[in-house]
């Protein structure tokens, strides 16, 4: 079951601030940074569904990236998020966005991700799995390249959900980099949210012998 906290706007803390970024200075913004993972590439665990289930683990630490527009236009914070990811077809050289319902349990979510992504594989379109919850937020990867920068243009400066796209990894001082970047909107996260974020982030990387080998099934 969808749960969410509905946020009254007259008691509301951060409300001119809210105010300030979708009125009278709509304002979204992204940074881009290098995560360490090296420890996770040694696990020899796959790089995706594990970043997947970080990413979402780390979202729903903090309600900065939980809060949005319901569909009828309530302003609420969501209980918990569930990724909505890409997948690529080879053959085609296209992408279909899909999604998984996320489980504290990693090897639980392995197992779930490897049910969604081979049953969707070769189902080309832009979003062949029906039936995608509303508290979803966006992860894209672009392996084939690493980046410095990244940025989306979004004119719908409604939509208040954190975005991430990854980067190819890279070699440097025998640390294993790879380039995440966030588009996050400036009324619900400021600087500070965000890099609370990638530092809880960061330290789940650092940690992730804990989890090793329990995603067997991604």
């Amino acid at each position: 079951m969808m749960e969410y906290r509905e946020i009254d706007l007259e008691t509301w803390g951060r409300r001119e601030y809210f105010e300030h970024y979708t009125s009278a200075v709509p304002c979204t913004y992204s940074m881009t940074v290098k995560l360490d993972i090296t420890g996770l590439r040694k696990s020899g665990d796959r790089l995706y569904p594990a970043m997947l289930y970080l990413l979402t683990g780390t979202v729903n630490e903090f309600e900065q990236f939980r809060t949005a527009f319901r569909p009828d236009g309530r302003l609420v914070v969501y209980h918990r998020m569930h990724p909505s990811y890409t997948i690529f077809h080879k053959e085609s050289k296209t992408f279909s966005g899909i999604w998984t319902e996320y489980s504290e349990d990693y090897g639980e979510f392995c197992r779930r991700y490897a049910i969604d992504t081979r049953r969707y594989e070769r189902a080309e379109g832009f979003a062949p799995k029906p039936g995608m919850p509303e508290n979803c937020f966006n992860v894209s990867m672009i392996p084939w390249r690493s980046f410095e920068s990244f940025q989306l243009n979004m004119p719908d400066y409604k939509y208040l959900l954190p975005i991430f796209t990854m980067g190819g990894y890279s070699e440097e001082n025998s640390r294993c980099l790879m380039p995440l970047a966030v588009q996050a909107h400036h009324a619900v996260c400021d600087g500070y949210h965000l890099c609370s974020f990638l530092g809880s982030l960061q330290e789940k990387l650092d940690d992730w012998p804990k989890y090793e080998g329990s995603g067997k099934e991604c």
